[in-house]
């Protein structure tokens, strides 16, 4: 069972508005899904292929057990991050030291899931090559792309998707008539939104009408034309769209008549925009995704005045230009991205375009810089949630600083300030990617500087337990010229190789190094690095079997930690004190830490750690006879291991409890109990699992069994077992004596209400189903 952030059902956005029309295509999209493993949505820009494809995942999920996860690839511009962007919408954090691709497959391939690839378009090669990887790989895996151009792979299965249907112009159309075109409805809808008074009557209806026709049915101009009834009126907005088009047709004759439509209501959108609203509009399609106010006042406030900005903001909100986003507490603005590319147009051709992104750039440096240096403190939690919300923004700053026209020091030390966040979300292979990007790159930097980055590629190749990569560029920070051998820069590299001695299992040298750093990082006052240098100094200690030394440098973890309200290095001192406690036979106080670092773990979104906090409350269970749970605890730990890539396995010793605490619960509630308890822990979200450790209200659920029959009637479980039976829809009339369409609608009853797609599923269910009874 998929276990991600999104939870068990997945990451599918909550709709905000109604999906109108489309049930041709929603039908028969769920349809190609069937006999296809990969459909693709097809169509212009502003023609409504997400909201088509979000809408058909949304009507199949209950066909694929282990979810549906939706992947937004217009804010991936670089190739090299497909792969993570895919890892991050599954939930794997890529931690091992192997190819993404393998550890996507390994993941995936046991899996029945919907995969949605949204606006593909821009990388269609890359994606290309990877959907066909994992197809290839992964039987039960199914692709549901959004481009504007097929990904040409074999065995994909196109559907273009359609404008919305309109009224004839050669026809006349009354009023109670209009709502069957979806356009008209769309607009209607949307209408009544910016205008709770609006209704469409017979003075309007030919204006609607126009306008709809004009915008050839293609959804995002009409839900741009609509939102403009706040300032005029249904005839107002017509006659400015029929000049308009008038012109641009005579601009552009070779041009598609849709990208014609599209284009003029963009135009036309951005006309109605004062010179402010203009210039305010092409300078924040300098952000990927989305971003927040504070990074549109200092990289964009050029010449605006007071309050200005914000204003401007505001205005672009009610004009539908920008969309307010609400993530928890948090306000974030974004273009939609054909709103975006036609803002960036207008910057390039204004001449500001390379001075925008240069602040942009030196904005996210600050960022970065500053989430560092704040890392040891109360704010660490918000800092992380900040990085994850900006991924799409630092990822672009990233590009342009390694790759730019004069790509220089600031790639480098962006890429070095976001070790500890690639650390905290197990991103280490993204990590090191970018740090090995940077070093690569022709830039003039300080040596101290270009040591910071090699410690920290240093350090997450031996998060990865690669020491030869690690030892590599230890090495080459050795061969640096410092002038004066800087003993900051010396204490880096010391540390980085304990932490590699540690993962090549030299406990000794590991203990000598990070003993002789953290000497250096005192009397500097560096609180991260000392913290990260007494994290390590526990572990070394710990696997030399000096429990009493390695409980005092966790001590001391905890003595720096718990007062300024830092969480990640505090729940790996935490589980280490709380496995001495249990060494030392107080389990209950033991239990206490476990559950302070389980609750912590919820804080910063981190299954790894808190799967290290399960897999020892496992034991725990099962010593209190509490084998039932035990055995869940375990498997939801197993579960975690797995979106991570793994546990990276540093005690040996803790083999041997794990094989004790199974032999426990297999004598106690036999085997078949045990694989029973273990796949309830393995269908637990992150949180449902934290939740259950920590008996809360609502934490021990079960979760729901994935279809059920409660809801079928008698007439169509008959069916659906004449379906299983191989019955054709004549067949299954002739045995019931219904009419062959009454069979069909029976058919298609059953595979929505059971969420199925194809026949084949039916059957499947069928029998699983009389199995179990």
């Amino acid at each position: 069972m998929t276990l991600a952030a999104g939870g068990r059902g997945g990451n599918l956005p909550i709709a905000l508005t109604s999906f109108v029309g489309r049930r041709r295509q929603v039908t028969e999209a769920r349809r190609l899904l069937s006999t296809a493993r990969l459909v693709t949505l097809t169509g212009i820009g502003g023609v409504g292929k997400t909201r088509l494809a979000l809408k058909v995942a949304e009507d199949s999920r209950r066909a694929f057990p282990d979810g549906v996860r939706v992947v937004e690839l217009a804010e991936v511009h670089d190739p090299e991050s497909l792969k993570d962007a895919v890892a991050i919408a599954v939930g794997l954090r890529v931690r091992a030291a192997r190819p993404p691709l393998d550890v996507l497959v390994e993941y995936l391939a046991t899996r029945r899931l919907l995969l949605v690839m949204d606006n593909c378009e821009h990388l269609v090669e890359s994606v290309a090559v990877l959907c066909d990887a994992l197809l290839r790989r992964c039987p039960d895996l199914r692709i549901l792309a959004t481009s504007r151009e097929p990904l040409g792979i074999g065995g994909e299965a196109i559907l273009l998707v359609p404008p919305l249907t309109v009224p004839d112009s050669l026809r006349a159309t009354s009023l109670e008539g209009l709502p069957q075109y979806e356009a008209v409805t769309l607009f209607v809808e949307r209408a009544t939104s910016a205008v709770p008074e609006f209704r469409l009557t017979e003075e309007n209806q030919g204006d609607v009408i126009g306008i709809c026709r004009q915008l050839d049915g293609l959804p995002l101009p009409i839900e741009l034309a609509a939102a403009r009834l706040r300032a005029m009126s249904a005839a107002q907005i017509l006659h400015r769209l029929t000049d308009r088009y008038r012109l641009l047709n005579r601009g552009s004759r070779t041009a598609p008549t849709r990208q014609q439509s599209l284009r003029a209501c963009i135009d036309w959108s951005h006309e109605l925009c004062s010179e402010q609203e203009q210039k305010l509009w092409r300078r924040l399609s300098v952000f990927a995704g989305s971003f927040e106010l504070d990074a549109a006042e200092d990289i964009c406030a050029d010449d605006f005045t007071g309050g200005e900005l914000l204003d401007g903001v505001t205005s672009l909100v009610d004009k539908s230009i920008l969309i307010r986003d609400e993530p928890g507490t948090v306000v974030r603005y974004r273009l939609l991205e054909t709103i975006r590319e036609y803002g960036q147009e207008k910057l390039r051709e204004s001449g500001e375009h390379p001075a925008l992104l240069q602040r942009h750039r030196d904005w996210y440096e600050r960022l970065a810089m500053r989430a560092a240096d704040e890392w040891i403190s109360s704010d660490q939690v918000a800092w992380i949630a900040r990085l994850e919300r900006e991924q799409s923004n630092l990822r672009d700053a990233l590009t342009f600083s390694i790759t730019g026209n004069a790509p220089g020091v600031t790639g480098l030390r962006m890429a070095t300030a976001l070790y500890p966040f690639w650390l905290s979300r197990g991103r280490l292979s993204e990590g090191r990617r970018w740090l090995e990007r940077a070093l690569a790159g022709p830039c003039e930097a300080e040596a101290e500087e270009r040591t910071k980055a090699l410690y920290a590629y240093s350090a997450l190749a031996a998060m990865q337990g690669d020491v030869q990569g690690g030892m590599a560029r230890v090495k080459e920070g050795r061969g640096l010229d410092l002038d004066t051998r800087d003993a900051v820069s010396d204490a880096f590299l010391t540390h980085v190789e304990g932490l590699l001695a540690t993962a090549a299992g030299d406990f000794g040298r590991a203990v000598d190094c990070l003993e002789a750093s953290l000497e250096v990082f005192r009397s500097e006052g560096m609180r991260l690095q000392i913290v990260e240098d007494l994290v390590g100094l526990g572990l070394a200690t710990a696997l030399l079997g000096d429990v009493t030394r390695a409980a005092a440098w966790h001590a001391e973890v905890l003595a720096i930690t718990e007062p300024c309200g830092e969480a990640v290095f505090r729940t790996y001192s935490l589980w280490a004190t709380g496995m001495a406690e249990l060494q030392r036979g107080d389990p209950a106080h033991a239990v206490s830490l476990f559950e302070e670092g389980l609750r912590l773990t919820r804080s910063v979104d981190d299954p790894l750690s808190a799967a290290w906090f399960l897999d020892v409350l496992a034991w725990v269970g099962a010593a209190a006879q509490e084998f039932d749970r035990a055995a869940t605890l375990r498997g939801a730990a197993m579960s975690m291991w797995q979106i991570v890539d793994g546990p990276t396995v540093r005690f040996p010793s803790l083999l041997v409890h794990r094989d004790e605490c199974r032999l426990q619960i297999v004598g106690a509630i036999g085997e078949r109990g045990y694989e029973a308890a273990l796949r309830r822990g393995r269908a637990l979200t992150f949180a449902g699992a934290v939740s259950f450790a920590l008996r809360e209200k609502n934490g021990e659920t079960e979760p729901e069994p994935v279809v059920t029959a409660t809801n079928l009637t008698r007439r169509e479980q008959q069916v659906a077992e004449l379906v299983a039976q191989g019955l054709t829809n004549k067949a299954i009339a002739e045995q019931l004596v219904i009419s062959p369409r009454t069979a069909q609608g029976h058919v298609e009853h059953v595979l929505a209400k059971l969420g199925f797609t194809s026949r084949a599923q039916i059957a499947a269910w069928s029998v699983e189903r009389s199995r179990d009874s």
